[in-house]
């Protein structure tokens, strides 16, 4: 299996974020890529560098004003006498169908869900080749690859076409999804991440072309909270086409397995062209996170019971942080999909 990464995606380097109130060192960072990269590497994927897409491919999935915001907000930031360091939003709208701010601090709130999503100088070309990645690995198995794997960093499947939040700038999963639409006419997302894929199903939540599938801890009191739960089934003409899983805290292998095996029987139902595989391996038993208990020969497993499915795959990296086993996990997930 081919793996493609840039190594601009190593740049983004966010400093900080508020947990429960607290400022923490943000675990998402740029030692994640060398984790992963050894874990591919055990699996026998060779690493290939995507080429520049240009804007077309993330024009597709977010709004022209989000990467506007996204590409300039940082040299607008710095013009703000004693601004941080990083973008950082201090206030969210309640509502968002009204008038836009013009500020810079106004259109961070607008287009920044949370504050897990700070902004440095490096960001737009780090999650540019990220979202780049994974439009290189959909490309691959349109020219006839099996499957393919996008180490994308930052990952993507917390943004929504017009917000980013939860470390999420392009939705790098969404990127893929549309790309496939080029030559298949419906396309499955399987999101396995710890937490819900919010943005993803938000971008295509009324949509029946794209069927959006997510297993994750229950948001009842875990992020993203207001999004993931078992009722939301899509609306409009994509009603029936959102299936959320939500996981009881700490939930093993067996659970996330029987879970599992109900979201490919939905996809079954769907009968897609393509597969979509936004892979989050924060679900781990180690990982900072804590949320569920799924072992490294567990996400074997997950990888051999996708594998069950015969359609080309694009497998996208979301989540997982640092621990001693991350590249493990990953080599674990692509030996078992093959």
């Amino acid at each position: 299996m081919k793996t493609f990464y840039a190594v601009e995606q190593k740049r983004h380097d966010p400093k900080g974020f508020l947990s429960s109130g607290a400022p923490k060192p943000n675990p998402e960072q740029p030692e994640r890529v060398d984790r992963l990269i050894a874990g591919a590497k055990a699996a026998g994927s060779e690493i290939l560098r995507p080429r520049d897409f240009g804007l077309s491919p993330i024009a597709a999935v977010h709004t022209p004003e989000y990467l506007s915001f996204l590409q300039n907000i940082y040299a607008r930031w710095q013009r703000i006498p004693d601004a941080s360091p990083e973008v950082i939003p201090n206030i969210h709208p309640l509502a968002r169908d009204g008038s836009y701010p013009a500020s810079a601090v106004g259109q961070a709130g607008y287009h920044m869900a949370d504050t897990s999503c700070p902004i440095s100088a490096e960001t737009w070309e780090s999650a540019c080749w990220s979202a780049w990645s994974a439009t290189e690995a959909a490309e691959a198995v349109m020219s006839g690859e099996p499957s393919a794997y996008a180490l994308c960093r930052p990952p993507g499947h917390h943004a929504f076409a017009d917000v980013a939040g939860g470390f999420c700038f392009i939705n790098n999963s969404a990127v893929a999804a549309q790309r496939l639409r080029r030559t298949a006419s419906r396309v499955a997302i399987l999101d396995v991440d710890l937490h819900h894929g919010n943005g993803t199903q938000g971008i295509f939540y009324g949509r029946s072309d794209v069927l959006t599938i997510s297993i994750h801890a229950d948001p009842v009191r875990f992020y993203p909270f207001f999004w993931g739960h078992s009722d939301e089934r899509g609306e409009a003409a994509g009603l029936g086409y959102n299936l959320n899983l939500p996981l009881a805290r700490k939930t093993g292998d067996n659970g996330f397995l029987e879970a599992l095996d109900a979201a490919l029987n939905r996809i079954d139902a769907f009968a897609p062209d393509a597969l979509v595989v936004a892979l989050g391996l924060d679900a781990f038993e180690g990982d900072p996170f804590g949320g569920l208990c799924v072992s490294t020969d567990g996400f074997a497993r997950i990888g051999e019971k996708i594998a069950t499915r015969v359609m080309p795959k694009v497998i996208v990296q979301e989540g997982g942080y640092l621990c001693d086993e991350l590249g493990d996990n990953l080599t674990a997930f692509l030996g078992g999909v093959g």
